[in-house]
């Protein structure tokens, strides 16, 4: 009667139950299986669409041990193939789960070990007694094999002692099921971070101005925190850094509800400047109709006609977007001013509104559309509050809700300031605006020079309202290169 250290396999339980690890959990399944039977060698296959990949192979007599990296098989794999053609042991225990307990491959007549023989004669080692067991879940899914090889005792190989199969078996079952659901857990964490990028890429691909805008900054935050965590700098670990590429992905949703003729503002009129143009183009005719009834002079008109170039020239400049000087400024508030008569009525050459859009100093927003398009930071907010966020992502929403505040209060939408911005929304921040200063995409402006760019954010951050070690940090890390 074989005896077992039951607080020993409740361990083991425990262990398999608990790893997150996929190259640990076949490790110890693998290895506390040999301890088990107190075997010299084996090998664990996974099972890989229609064959068996050799993922762990073991021979402490031999010390050999080798580890597949990245599920490459570490020698040909085994082809299953179908039942009545299968001659290989391993590949017959994934097609049918049943257990085989061979006492000495060298007199066993129902499969085909030339491949074992084979080995035994390169390296002089004796094959003798295997014990091959399906790593079946708890879906009946054969998910792998698990090979045992010359069972020992007093130091002679042995045949492996039948007592031995159900407590294997049931190791071998564990490690399935917790492999199982380890690969439904990433699976499903792969499906959602597919869904994030999917939804980003859409909420992107709403305008054509800001297409590539979140991808960039994902790109610079990863190569940012790979950077970091190399340099030693931020104890970035790859759960961490899930997270902050999560929160980069899902920063702008909240634009899923920005009114497009928003967000696609290319000038300050916007469509309005086609009735401008028509207005102009309607004071000239009436001007000419006054000339040829006598009601105006000659050079009323062609002063008229001239007025009329500057202001469609003044429009058309201001229009653009460009930054607009105290002299333009003047100028357009004296063309708000003007009137011209149309069936006895005085009209303005520039009506209220469009004054208003006219007289936008920087950018092509109103002060009533910038608050509409701030407004996604807060709608951002509101979207994530209704997913439930593992605790792996916990700090998405909130991250991703603060990241066009600024460190001297003056950001939006609550006002935070110092202290209230952790260092991942503090970067968030830069990655943000240099994206945005940098970015080739946008028909309403040319891109700026890196060094430009790193110039303005400097200089924000001399006024307090970025992060000035972080900055630096960036700037080292050259994260926005292609090639880190």
């Amino acid at each position: 009667m074989i005896s077992f250290d039951v607080n020993r396999l409740l361990e083991i339980g425990m262990a398999l139950s608990t790893e997150k690890d996929t190259r640990k959990l076949l490790t110890i399944i693998l290895d506390e299986a040999m301890n088990i039977t107190s075997c010299d060698a084996g090998t664990l296959y996974t099972c890989d669409g229609n064959s068996l990949s050799f993922t762990i192979m073991v021979t402490k007599s031999l010390g050999y041990r080798q580890v597949s990296e990245n599920g490459q098989s570490l020698l040909p794999p085994v082809p299953i193939g179908k039942l009545e053609d299968c001659h290989n042991v391993s590949a017959r225990c994934a097609l049918t789960g049943q257990l085989f307990n061979i006492p000495d491959v060298y007199s066993e007549q129902r499969f085909d070990f030339s491949g074992t023989k084979k080995y035994d004669e390169m390296t002089g080692y004796r094959t003798r007694s295997i014990l091959v067991i399906p790593m079946e879940d708890n879906y009946g899914k054969i998910i792998g094999v698990l090979q045992l090889i010359n069972a020992t005792e007093n130091g002679e190989v042995v045949p492996f002692d039948p007592e031995y199969e159900p407590v294997i078996s049931s190791l071998a079952s564990q490690a399935a099921i917790s492999l199982t659901n380890m690969n439904y857990a990433t699976d499903i964490a792969e499906l959602f971070d597919s869904f994030v990028r999917v939804m980003s890429t859409a909420i992107d691909s709403r305008t054509p101005y800001n297409a590539n805008h979140t991808r960039n900054m994902a790109k610079y935050g990863s190569n940012f925190c790979d950077w970091a965590a190399k340099q030693g700098l931020w104890d970035y670990s790859e759960s961490k850094k899930r997270q902050f590429i999560m929160s980069i992905w899902l920063h702008d949703v909240g634009k899923l509800t920005t009114p497009l003729e928003i967000m696609d503002k290319e000038t300050k009129l916007g469509q309005g400047l086609g009735k401008v143009l028509f207005r102009f183009n309607e004071i000239s005719l009436l001007s000419k109709i006054a000339l040829l009834e006598g009601r105006m002079s000659k050079d009323e008109y062609e002063k008229t006609l001239s007025d009329i170039s500057e202001a469609q020239e003044l429009v058309l400049q201001s229009n653009a977007g460009a930054r607009l000087p105290d002299e333009a400024l003047e100028t357009i508030n004296a063309l708000g001013q003007r009137t011209y008569e149309k069936d006895g009525e005085a009209l303005p050459w520039i009506t209220q509104d469009e004054l208003e859009h006219l007289r936008i100093r920087h950018g092509t927003l109103t002060a009533g559309e910038r608050k509409i398009m701030e407004s996604h930071v807060e709608m951002t907010e509101k979207l994530l509050s209704q997913l439930e966020f593992t605790p792996e992502y916990a700090m998405v929403p909130v991250w991703t809700s603060r990241h066009h505040e600024a460190l001297d209060g003056s950001g939006y939408p609550r006002g935070l300031k110092g202290e209230e911005l952790s260092n991942e929304v503090r970067l968030l921040t830069i990655l943000d605006i240099f994206d945005a200063l940098t970015a080739r995409d946008r028909p309403y402006k040319p891109p700026m020079p890196v060094d430009k760019a790193l110039s303005v954010l400097h200089d924000m951050a001399d006024k307090g309202k970025l992060d000035k070690d972080i900055l630096r940090l960036f700037e080292e890390s050259r994260s926005w290169e292609e090639t880190q």
